[in-house]
C-alpha cells in the first residue's frame, strides 16, 4: 500500500472529518488517496491562513484534532499565522504538510524552506518524516500531543519521495488519555487554605472550559461565596445574573475588576492560562495563589503559590466539593458589581432603539436579545473584540471564540467555517472589523461552496480603530491608520451571498431579525459606523 493510503487510514483511525487545506505538487499523492476516503472531507480554501483558522476554531469547539494541510514553502509560511494561534490558544491542531524530497534538502532548492525548524516556536511538536515505516507512530503520538493539556498544535511533514513509496504499514490502536488528579493530602490542604483566608476572589481561565469542567464549578463556587471573575476565553462560565458574577478581566484599560482583586487575601485560580494576562498586571499585591490547573504554575514574582492542585480540572473540582468547603462570602466594596456592570455597558439601556446610536455596545445588546442559548458568535481582533469582551454576555462557555493569545486580525471569517461545521445546528454570527474582514474576505467562497449558513457583522468605519486610539493617547494624533473599503454589499452579492447595509440601530436589528429567520444562507450585514 503506499504510504499516502495509509495516512489517510491513520487520520480516519484518529476520528478526522475535515481537513482544511490547499493541495500543492509535493502532496497530490496524499490528496489522491483522500479522494477514496468515505470518512474524511477535503475542502479546499482559498489561502492557507485561512485553513489553519478553520481548524483551530473546529478544535477549540469539537474537542477533537482540527486537521489543515498545505505544500513545502509559501504554503506552509502561510499556515504560520494560524498555527501560531493555536499555540497560544491552546487549541488542539494538526498540521500536515508537503516538502521536497529528502535529495535535496541539503542545498538550495526551489521552494525549500526547514519547516519544522520554522515552526518549533509556535508548535507543541514538530516531525518530518524520514522512514515511511515510522508513519504510523508519528500520526498516533501527533495526535497525542495535540490533544494533551495543555492542547496545541503540532506539525507533521512529509517529504514528496517518501509519500509514493510501497510499504506494508498500518494505523495504530488509539488509546485513551490517562486522566491524573492530586493526592487527597493536597485537595485537603487546598481546603485548609482557603478557610485560613476571610476574602477569597475566584479567578477562572481557558483551561476550566477546555477541560468541560463548568458542571463542576458551579457547586464549588456555589458553597464558596465569594467572587467570581473571568478571563475573556472562559466568558459564559457564569450568567450574566450570577450574584458572584464579576464578569470579564484583563484589559489594557478601564479594567475594573483589579479593585475587587487588590482587595481578596487569597486568588483561587482555575485553568488560567497566563497567555491571557501576565499575573504582573493583575496581581501588582502578590496576594497568596491557589492554583488549580493541568499543569504546575510558571514560576512568576506576581504568582505566588501558596498550595498547588496539578491534575484534570473536572476530577479535582469533583473531589474538592465532596470536602467541607467553606463559605467564604464578601462583597469589595464601592459596589463594584454595579461600577462593572455599567463601566462594561453590560445592562441594556430601557429605550427605544429607534433613539439609541450605532454604537458596538448597541449592537451587542440586540445580538444578546436575539441569540438563544447555542448561538456561537466569533469575534475578529480589534477594538470591536475588546468591547465584545467587556459587554456581550454569551449563555453558555464556549459559545464566544476570540483569538487572544496571539490576538490575529482576520480569524472570524474563516473561524466561522470551523465553527459551522463542529456545529452545523448551532447559529453562527461572525463580528468583524473591515480591516479584518478583507484580510481573509475569499473564504466566503469556501463558506459558499460547502452550503453553510452564518452571519457576518462587518463593522465599517475605515480605520484600524484601536491604533488611531492608542496613537492619539500617545502622540496626539495618528498616522497610518485610515483606508477606504470597498462596496461591501455589492462585495457579499459577488460571492453569491446576501449583502443589507445598516446605517441605524433600529435598522440593524430588523436585518438581524430577518437573518436569524432565515438560517439557509449566509448574511453580510454592513454596518456604517461614525469613524
Amino acid at each position: 500500500m503506499k504510504v499516502t493510503d495509509t495516512l489517510v487510514q491513520c487520520l480516519e483511525n484518529e476520528g478526522v472529518e475535515y481537513i482544511f487545506g490547499i493541495p500543492g505538487k509535493e502532496t497530490l499523492d496524499f490528496i489522491d488517496s483522500l479522494s477514496n476516503s468515505k470518512q474524511i472531507q477535503f475542502v479546499n480554501v482559498r489561502h492557507e491562513q485561512g485553513a489553519a483558522f478553520m481548524a483551530d476554531v473546529y478544535g477549540r469547539l469539537t474537542n477533537k484534532v482540527g486537521v489543515c494541510l498545505s505544500t513545502l514553502g509559501p504554503g506552509a509560511t502561510n499556515l504560520l499565522t494560524g498555527i501560531s494561534s493555536a499555540k497560544l490558544d491552546h487549541s488542539p491542531v494538526v498540521a500536515l504538510t508537503g516538502q521536497a524530497a529528502l535529495g535535496r534538502q541539503h542545498k538550495d532548492s526551489h521552494q525549500y524552506m526547514d519547516i519544522i525548524k520554522m515552526v518549533e516556536p509556535a508548535t507543541k511538536w514538530g516531525v518530518q518524516i524520514k522512514d515511511a515505516q515510522t508513519l504510523p507512530e508519528i500520526i498516533r503520538k501527533a495526535f497525542k500531543i495535540a490533544q494533551m493539556e495543555k492542547p496545541g498544535p503540532v506539525v507533521v511533514e512529509l517529504p514528496e519521495d517518501l509519500a509514493t513509496q510501497i510499504v506494508p504499514i498500518k494505523p495504530i490502536s488509539l488509546t485513551s488519555i490517562p486522566v491524573s488528579i492530586p493526592i487527597m493530602e493536597s485537595i485537603q490542604a487546598a481546603n485548609t487554605l482557603i478557610k485560613q483566608y476571610e476574602r477569597p476572589f475566584v479567578i477562572i481561565g481557558n483551561g476550566a472550559v477546555r477541560q468541560g469542567a463548568v458542571d463542576e464549578l458551579q457547586p464549588f463556587i456555589e458553597r464558596l461565596q465569594s467572587p467570581v471573575t473571568h478571563s475573556y476565553m472562559a466568558k459564559g462560565v457564569l450568567s450574566k445574573d450570577h450574584p458572584q458574577n464579576f464578569f470579564t478581566f484583563g484589559f489594557n484599560e478601564k479594567d475594573e475588576v483589579l479593585a475587587g482583586l487588590k482587595e481578596a487575601d487569597l486568588l483561587i485560580v482555575i485553568g488560567f492560562d497566563l497567555v491571557e494576562r501576565l499575573p504582573k498586571e493583575w496581581n501588582t499585591e502578590k496576594t497568596p495563589i491557589l492554583h488549580i490547573d493541568t499543569l504546575p504554575a510558571e514560576v512568576d514574582e506576581y504568582y505566588p503559590i501558596e498550595v498547588e492542585l496539578v491534575g484534570d480540572i473536572k476530577q479535582t473540582l469533583r473531589v474538592f466539593n465532596q470536602l467541607d468547603i467553606p463559605s467564604k462570602p464578601w462583597i469589595p466594596s464601592g459596589n463594584l458589581q454595579e461600577q462593572i456592570k455599567q463601566s462594561y455597558h453590560i445592562e441594556e439601556k430601557k429605550i427605544d432603539s429607534n433613539l439609541l446610536p450605532l454604537t458596538i455596545e448597541n449592537i451587542l445588546h440586540i445580538i444578546d436579545k436575539l441569540s438563544s442559548e447555542k448561538t456561537i458568535v466569533i469575534s475578529d481582533v480589534g477594538a470591536h473584540k475588546v468591547s465584545i469582551a467587556r459587554t456581550y454576555q454569551p449563555k453558555n462557555p464556549n459559545r464566544l471564540i476570540i483569538s487572544n493569545g496571539l490576538a490575529s486580525m482576520g480569524i472570524a471569517l474563516p473561524g466561522s467555517i470551523g465553527a459551522k461545521l463542529a456545529c452545523p445546528n448551532d447559529p453562527a454570527i461572525c463580528i468583524t472589523g473591515d480591516g479584518g474582514a478583507l484580510m481573509n474576505f475569499a473564504e466566503i467562497e469556501t463558506a459558499k461552496r460547502l452550503g453553510l449558513s452564518f452571519i457576518i457583522i462587518v463593522l465599517n468605519d475605515s480605520t484600524l480603530k484601536i491604533e488611531q486610539e492608542m496613537m492619539n493617547k500617545k502622540f496626539g494624533k495618528s498616522y497610518g491608520v485610515t483606508f477606504t473599503n470597498p462596496d461591501f454589499v455589492q462585495l457579499a452579492k459577488s460571492f453569491g451571498i446576501k449583502g443589507e447595509q445598516a446605517n441605524s440601530l433600529v435598522g440593524f436589528e430588523n436585518i438581524m431579525k430577518r437573518a436569524l429567520q432565515s438560517l439557509d444562507e449566509i448574511v453580510l450585514i454592513d454596518v456604517l459606523l461614525k469613524s
